[in-house]
């Protein structure tokens, strides 16, 4: 049993450590100002509006099949319920500070789906990443609402700014949303194959240019860890300990790793990913407390290097 968890944790820490060693690049780069703001800013642009989007696209076309994938509304389904339930836990856990502590809330429950779970599946799981990428686009139709939305109102503490239905849209949500229209109507025959291989090349820049700005995100926070140790506790405790244990518990329950290895795997990486880079940047546009998040962010970060392996091992030895 130790030989097989030994295995697995070394294994999974060092792909990705692999991940690690570039986020700490960036953030470096960032400190020693050889990567400028402007220039986060521009590559975070470019991710967001056409790197990601286009490899969201071209993965949907390649690989969603609703007929071959009759339960491909469950992915958006367990967006939104894990980071409620998420929610929920990190409710109680500061339940006698709030309303005062509320933006620790979306920092305890609302993971990063996306930047950071990418390059990890693609680092762990190289030959089966088309359907590890499918899986994270459905599932972030649905979890990207309730993180620009409630966790953004969260966050930010309620400020007035950027708010409304307009700020749910976003390029990767309308690529999300064009993909299964195109997969499901059959419209992807019709679209020319040199369009979709121009699409697909601009896609695989997506997880590895991420990798950098997430970097770069984190590296230009300056952190007070000691000043908000209580709360820190708190919001690792149920983001990297909680969550992950009650993912393992439910996935294990339905019986996933039988039918779908694969998928058991991805929920258990996204519910111990740490929190979504995206709510730093939300502090940064409309408001908020950006040493504290920022400083519990990177906290998150380092502490996923140690605790995101050690869960998929303790998968391995589940389900044996």
């Amino acid at each position: 049993m130790l030989a097989t968890f030994s295995t697995a944790f070394a294994s999974t820490f060092f792909s990705v450590l692999d991940i690690f060693l570039v986020i700490l690049a960036a953030g470096l780069l960032v400190r020693f100002r050889v990567l400028r703001q402007d220039h986060v800013t521009a590559l975070s642009t470019a991710t967001v509006d056409l790197f990601l989007p286009c490899l969201i696209f071209s993965k949907l076309l390649a690989r969603f099949d609703p007929g071959a994938l009759p339960f491909w509304w469950a992915l958006p389904l367990a967006g939104i319920v894990m980071s409620l339930i998420a929610l929920g836990l990190a409710a109680a856990a500061f339940a006698r500070e709030l309303p005062e502590k509320r933006n620790m809330l979306p920092l305890a429950s609302m993971q990063n789906a996306g930047y950071l779970v990418l390059p990890v599946g693609l680092a762990l799981y190289p030959t089966r990443f088309d359907t590890f990428a499918l899986y994270c686009f459905l599932f972030i139709l649905g979890f990207s609402p309730v993180l620009w939305s409630l966790g953004k109102l969260l966050v930010t503490q309620g400020s007035e700014g950027g708010s409304g239905w307009r700020g749910l849209i976003t390029p990767p949500l309308v690529a999300n949303l064009a993909g299964v229209a195109a997969a499901w109507s059959g419209a992807a025959r019709v679209i020319p194959r040199p369009v979709l291989h121009g699409i697909d090349l601009l896609g695989q820049a997506a997880v590895p240019v991420a990798t950098v700005v997430l970097g770069a995100v984190l590296g230009s926070i300056r952190p007070r860890i000691r000043s908000y140790l209580a709360d820190a506790v708190r919001v690792l405790g149920v983001k990297l300990v909680a969550l992950p244990l009650l993912t393992i518990f439910v996935v294990q329950t339905l019986g996933l790793e039988a039918s779908h290895p694969l998928l058991a795997r991805f929920l258990v990486i996204e519910a111990s990913a740490a929190p979504a880079a995206g709510l730093i940047l939300q502090v940064r546009s409309w408001g908020g407390d950006e040493r504290k998040v920022g400083s519990l962010m990177l906290a998150s970060y380092i502490s996923c290097c140690f605790t995101l392996p050690l869960w998929l091992a303790v998968w391995e030895l589940v389900i044996r």
